[in-house]
């Protein structure tokens, strides 16, 4: 296992499906920016870890004092994601180390757990190549003719949605994204820029619930998420606290 472990967040995205004033990542969820939940929770999971964060360079509405990291930079965010995660690794150069694990995760996905986070890291420990947090497909999956009808059902055997964090070796995702940046092909994760190297990602099982905020019902959902999360966490502790009961027999 790598020495360091690097957390890149692309935050330069304006988020305009959400219709909001503001990009999405500071839209609040009970009233702290989604980035910021997103921040706390890679920081439960990686309490050593440092961060790269990317930012648009004309942002004001960031604010640093929501990073809760001691060892983290700011890196200037590009017109696509794959930009900013490229000027990220550009930014950490003179300190990581080739074997250093990348860990790359959306701002915002504020819900994935802790628990998820580590398993990921694990799983990645040894792995040559890399590999990403992923569920698979439950839903039909249709595909469309171009003109709002139904052109075919397609077998979902196989079938995975891929999540973040995505993680790889820094060499080789500077590798790849350069290598698909040079051939021209079109880069929507990491892992496609691996794959287009000829690489397999593992796929390691993530919960569901590690939603992307995009549209304007997913921060309501988000928020329930968390909630519900918190909820959780919280039911074993109060049992922890509270006197056993004893059957009687």
């Amino acid at each position: 296992m790598s020495e360091t472990t690097w957390l890149v967040v692309p935050a330069a995205g304006q988020g305009r499906r959400m219709g909001a004033e503001i990009p999405k990542q500071y839209l609040t969820i009970d009233t702290r920016p989604v980035l910021a939940h997103t921040l706390d929770r890679l920081l439960q999971a990686f309490p050593a870890s440092r961060l790269c964060l990317c930012l648009d360079i004309e942002d004001r509405c960031f604010d640093p004092a929501w990073v809760p990291f001691a060892d983290w930079r700011r890196a200037p965010g590009g017109a696509e994601r794959v930009d900013s995660v490229i000027h990220a690794l550009e930014a950490i150069a003179g300190e990581a180390a080739d074997d250093d694990l990348v860990l790359v995760h959306d701002a915002a996905r504020p819900c994935v757990t802790v628990e998820d986070l580590r398993r990921l890291e694990a799983c990645l420990a040894e792995d040559p190549v890399g590999g990403l947090l992923a569920t698979r497909v439950a839903d039909t999956v249709k595909r469309d003719d171009g003109e709002g009808r139904v052109a075919a059902t397609q077998p979902r055997d196989g079938l995975w949605h891929a999540l973040t964090p995505q993680g790889f070796r820094y060499d080789l995702l500077c590798r790849a994204l350069r290598h698909a940046r040079a051939s021209g092909i079109a880069v929507t994760d990491e892992a496609s820029a691996v794959e287009a190297l000829g690489l397999s990602p593992r796929l390691v099982v993530g919960r569901r619930d590690n939603l992307k905020i995009t549209h304007p019902e997913d921060l309501g959902l988000a928020a329930l998420v968390l909630s519900a999360q918190r909820q959780s966490a919280q039911q074993p502790a109060a049992q922890a606290a509270s006197p056993s009961a004893k059957a009687s027999i």
